[in-house]
């Protein structure tokens, strides 16, 4: 997960003045893979149905750079789309997302349904659940802690000190118990 030799790792943004889609324009423009969480809005516009995207969370991206391009672009967007990378709290860098937790979360909030609910981090204890493993319906192969939301038991896929994202009610046989490590 270091960046010590410029790998490419994940990282979270906050982007300022909810400018996610100009910064995401400028990094496909420099071949750059990022994520937004999205909603889809479908309009009617005369005889047209236009589907719109919206951030599901408000100025949230991510990016999969090296920590030294992250900072160059930092400095270099400030005037025009000023974003911040979230920072690890002991060592004072840009938090490196691992991979598999990234990966968990797109499957997590890319699925197409709008039932989805969006927390801070420090808002769910994730970890005062089992972990699991989904086996069927549209989140087959994700993986996370359950938890009693509003009294439903629902999936909890956190990225750690950033966000965490909470399924629908998912039925007891679509889950498998995993070992904790």
């Amino acid at each position: 997960m270091s960046d010590k030799n410029g790998e490419e790792c994940w990282y979270a943004l906050k982007v300022f003045y909810n400018r996610v889609f100009e910064l995401e324009k400028q990094l496909s423009q420099e071949g750059v893979r990022s994520y937004i969480p999205l909603l889809h809005e479908d309009t009617v516009a005369g005889d047209k149905k236009i589907r719109k995207r919206k951030p599901a969370v408000s100025s949230l991206m991510f990016i999969r750079q090296s920590e030294h391009y992250l900072l160059e672009l930092q400095d270099r967007m400030k005037a025009s789309c000023p974003f911040m990378a979230y920072f690890d709290r002991e060592t004072k860098k840009p938090a490196v997302i691992p991979d598999r937790e990234m990966e968990l979360f797109m499957q997590i909030t890319s699925a197409d349904t709008s039932d989805l609910e969006y927390f801070s981090d420090e808002a769910i204890d994730y970890r005062s659940g089992d972990k699991v493993r989904v086996t069927g319906g549209p989140f087959k192969g994700a993986e996370g802690y359950i938890k009693r939301i509003r009294g439903n038991r629902r999936l909890v896929v956190a990225l750690e000190g950033i966000i965490a994202v909470a399924t629908t009610y998912i039925p007891g046989r679509f889950l498998e118990k995993m070992p904790e490590n």
